[in-house]
């Protein structure tokens, strides 16, 4: 089990692998998936066809994006886009792009401009997205005082200037995720413990509210919106412990089990027998991908790891389900390959098909 010298932080900037942040994995009104991934300058898409294989990738432009992409989604299944590109004005300035896929499988909008909220600036994070009940998107990224700034969609179009949500040393990682209200909140990590923001209202501005002192390990942040429509953060602390944190049910920072290796968790809800779960993934010691699934919101019952697929390269993977409510997994191998795999229908608890390659 790794101790604390030996978990990484999350993918940075001018990392050769891309980093990926969010829902890149994204379902439409159809059902079918698609699969984003920054490469060579650009965002290329694969698209899930009605039999089952997969289409592309198909370039949605970019024009020179660092290899990066965050991804959010909503309600109406529109997919939201946010990639960081270099800027003139000082060397290794960013500013960030937007840019929405309406429907599966075809072009997405323009990439614009959002700036960035210290103007012309170098890297200071890695960008987070989500997307209210309006259908309004909310990028989130560390500043350069090391609080948040967010910048938010308007009603009628374009976007209100960057709010200042304050902070201070914040994981360069946050994560942002839409409860069960519609409203937006934000989750991130200091050295000294938990922040946590919150919408009180919808289109306003997310509010920071106390924070809870806690042992983080920065780059491991995963949440879902469980059935109470509370949101749950997941984190590994500095034992190499996984832990909960559910301010709306007031749910203490919660031990699940121990972390099944290194690096960031990815977790989401699916059905396990006909019950409501939620999974848990991250790359074993090994090499493997594990995943672990317990009750939504009942964490006295704990985690147990199951390893699947082979050892293989560092894995950035994303889970999320299909029509049916089954686990669907994704993996990028490195920095181009996308493998996946999906729940078995007619099997028990919470076995998964092989492992496949998507090109």
């Amino acid at each position: 089990m790794a101790n604390r010298s030996q978990v990484p932080a999350a993918r940075s900037h001018g990392s050769a692998a891309p980093h990926l942040q969010g829902a890149w994995l994204t379902r439409g009104a159809d059902g079918r998936f698609s699969a984003y991934l920054p490469r060579n300058g650009e965002v290329v898409r694969w698209t899930e066809q009605p039999d089952g294989s997969w289409s592309g990738p198909d370039s949605l432009g970019g024009d020179g994006l660092d290899p990066f992409l965050a991804v959010g989604q909503g309600a109406d299944r529109y997919v939201h886009l946010v990639g960081l590109r270099p800027v003139g004005g000082g060397e290794g300035n960013v500013e960030l792009v937007h840019s929405v896929q309406f429907q599966t499988g075809r072009p997405a909008a323009a990439w614009r401009s959002i700036g960035h909220s210290n103007g012309k600036s170098p890297w200071t994070g890695n960008p987070s997205v989500t997307v209210d009940a309006q259908g309004r998107a909310y990028v989130f990224v560390r500043n350069a005082g090391g609080g948040l700034s967010v910048r938010a969609q308007k009603d009628a179009g374009g976007w209100h200037p960057w709010w200042d949500l304050h902070g201070w040393k914040t994981d360069a990682s946050p994560v942002a995720v839409c409860n069960g209200e519609g409203r937006v909140e934000l989750l991130t990590a200091t050295e000294k413990g938990l922040f946590h923001y919150v919408q009180e209202e919808p289109g306003g501005r997310p509010v920071r509210k106390d924070p809870l002192p806690a042992e983080v390990t920065f780059g491991t942040l995963a949440a879902v919106t469980g059935p109470s429509g509370n949101v749950t953060l997941f984190y590994v602390d500095k034992t190499a412990k996984v832990r909960a944190w559910s301010p709306g049910r007031s749910l203490e920072p919660t031990v699940l089990g121990d972390a099944a290796g290194t690096g960031r968790l990815s977790a989401t809800r699916c059905l396990i027998d006909g019950f409501d779960c939620t999974v848990l993934a991250q790359q074993s010691a090994d090499g493997r991908l594990a995943l672990a699934a317990y009750p939504s919101e009942k964490e006295d019952e704990g985690i147990a790891w199951a390893e699947t697929g082979e050892p293989r390269g560092e894995l950035a993977t994303v889970l999320t389900r299909g029509l049916d409510g089954r686990l669907v997994a994704m993996s990028l191998v490195g920095d181009s390959t996308l493998i996946t795999t999906r729940q078995k229908a007619t099997a028990e608890g919470l076995l998964l098909e092989g492992w496949r390659s998507i090109g």
